[in-house]
């Protein structure tokens, strides 16, 4: 019996928003995703707070999360949606 379904497990990758890095500990990914960084998360982004006169940039930090899913698909020489050989 040769196998027909052969799924592909995809990684889906997603950064949670840019908070100042001392309010980040407590930053949850969303449900279904995993947090791959720790602590405070990755400064690599800028926050905004508006005033009234300005827009004021400041560095903060974010999390990084990926979830993993699979998605159907068929061993080569099979197709359709039940996968039938040829």
């Amino acid at each position: 019996q040769m196998k027909k379904q052969c799924d592909q497990k995809l990684l889906v990758r997603m950064k949670t928003e840019c908070v100042p890095c001392s309010l980040n500990l407590e930053t949850q990914c969303p449900a279904g995703y995993t947090k791959i960084t720790n602590g405070t998360g990755i400064p690599d982004c800028r926050y905004y707070l508006e005033t009234k006169i300005h827009v004021l940039s400041f560095p903060g930090c974010r999390h990084h999360c990926v979830k993993e899913f699979e998605q159907p698909e068929c061993c080569q020489g099979h197709w359709g949606p039940d996968c039938m050989g040829k």
